[in-house]
């Protein structure tokens, strides 16, 4: 008998994984895997390549990520708890679609939150934070004369996110945070065709900041949202 301590075997069709660059898959990360599961998803979600109403099945998430179905189910159920995804009895996941009413509920609550933010952004002209939202808005404005729209996505999230911070307020932080998740479903495939007026709005939005007029700032971070909203509705 041999008394040295073997390991078992992998399970069959599937070997390890010792890869740790950029090309590793999701299995071979030492992070917890439905985190990283979460991380990839909502990622895709956002960034449109995963569409309203696309179902999203465990085995073939699971084959894509290269885990098993645990933690792929964890994570649609976390995506489901952010509004992200839905999840209905016999027919699975899949990527939410919201109804009419749904999506003029969201931007109203969108747009009288991000007025708030820049209404408390302008009384409290944190040098900092401006500081990050000028970086933004002169990279943003690259991207747009580039048409970079998937980099550009990614900044405009980045400038709403400072935005709040500017704002110094947490609780809102938090909630602004969820929201802008749920209706960037929305904004995303309408994006390529505002590129240039996103970037003019927020530039407008951060010179009432730093005029320290919160009033206006206020009305301009409204209007950006409802913009934003009439251009989904009329494509």
């Amino acid at each position: 008998m041999d008394h040295h301590t073997r390991r078992p075997a992998p399970p069959h069709g599937r070997r390890p994984n010792p890869t740790t660059g950029a090309g590793a898959t999701v299995g071979a990360s030492h992070s917890p895997l439905t985190l990283l599961v979460v991380e990839k998803m909502r990622e895709r979600i956002l960034d449109g390549s995963l569409p309203p109403g696309h179902r999203l099945v465990e085995g073939r998430v699971s084959a894509e990520f290269d885990v098993s179905r645990i933690p792929v189910r964890e994570a649609l159920r976390h995506l489901a708890a952010e509004g992200l995804v839905t999840i209905e009895p016999r027919r699975g996941a899949s990527v939410t679609r919201f109804s009419e009413e749904q999506v003029l509920e969201l931007v109203e609550v969108r747009g009288n939150l991000e007025a708030l933010n820049a209404k408390l952004a302008a009384r409290h002209k944190d040098p900092e934070q401006i500081a990050k939202m000028r970086r933004i808005l002169e990279e943003g404005n690259r991207l747009a004369d580039a048409n970079e729209l998937e980099a550009l996505a990614q900044l405009n999230h980045a400038f709403h996110d400072v935005l709040s911070q500017a704002a110094g307020n947490s609780v809102l932080q938090d909630v602004m945070r969820s929201l802008r998740d749920r209706t960037v479903l929305l904004f995303t495939p309408f994006n390529r065709h505002r590129c240039r007026q996103n970037w003019e709005e927020h530039a407008a939005i951060l010179r009432a900041v730093l005029n320290a007029d919160p009033e206006l700032a206020a009305v301009l971070a409204l209007c950006h949202v409802q913009n934003a909203a009439n251009r989904s509705e009329l494509d």
